[in-house]
């Protein structure tokens, strides 16, 4: 089990990344309602995952490269400190950072706006404590950095499978309507995780 938990951690946070609606279900479901089409739902999926795995990615290599020349518990604390900073101004400032992309954005338009979005948000320094024990404890370069490849593929993937199921259930049956009558304040959720995660980084040894 101990070896086990950070990969469900990270398809855990993943499903959870995907849920959320600024992480690109709910751009998925506006760009087909606004074509009229079933196949821009689908089109619109694939993008939004690279964009997400490439914000995350970066996160990873950083903490790799971290790791060859700073000892484990000084990340872990720069880490855990940085997170609850970020949470806070979250709180106080991220309303005013809107990453703005219109309806006939591309493929291109589409991976930049999930990477913009999954890097304001601080979605790869939500997965820290999962991703550290796996990049942080290989005996090796390259197995480090297999796992950091094998922990972003993994997430990215729970990500894809949440944004897909959300995204279909709303487009077909559901529909936007939902939004006005039962809302959860997702960005008081997701700061709030910012904020324990950067707890747990500071407590955990």
């Amino acid at each position: 089990m101990t070896e086990l938990w950070p990969w469900l951690a990270l398809a855990g946070l993943g499903a959870f990344h995907g849920v959320n609606p600024a992480m690109g279900w709910l751009f998925a479901v506006a760009l087909a309602l606004h074509r009229r089409s079933r196949a821009t739902l689908l089109w619109a999926l694939p993008p939004l995952a690279l964009g997400h795995a490439l914000s995350i990615g970066v996160v990873a290599a950083a903490v790799v490269m971290a790791g060859v020349v700073i000892d484990r518990r000084s990340i872990q604390l720069g880490a855990g400190l940085f997170l609850m900073g970020w949470a806070g101004y979250h709180y106080a400032y991220g309303h005013r950072h809107r990453v703005r992309v219109g309806m006939t954005t591309g493929f291109a338009g589409l991976v930049l706006w999930s990477f913009l979005m999954a890097t304001a948000h601080g979605a790869g320094l939500m997965i820290l404590p999962a991703l550290m024990p796996l990049c942080l404890g290989a005996p090796s370069g390259a197995r480090t950095a297999a796992a950091a490849g094998m922990a972003v593929g993994l997430h990215t993937v729970a990500m894809l499978v949440a944004t897909a199921l959300l995204a279909a259930v709303i487009y077909e049956w559901v529909g936007l309507a939902i939004l006005r009558r039962a809302w959860l304040n997702v960005d008081l959720l997701w700061m709030s995780a910012l904020a324990l995660t950067g707890l747990l980084l500071l407590i955990y040894r």
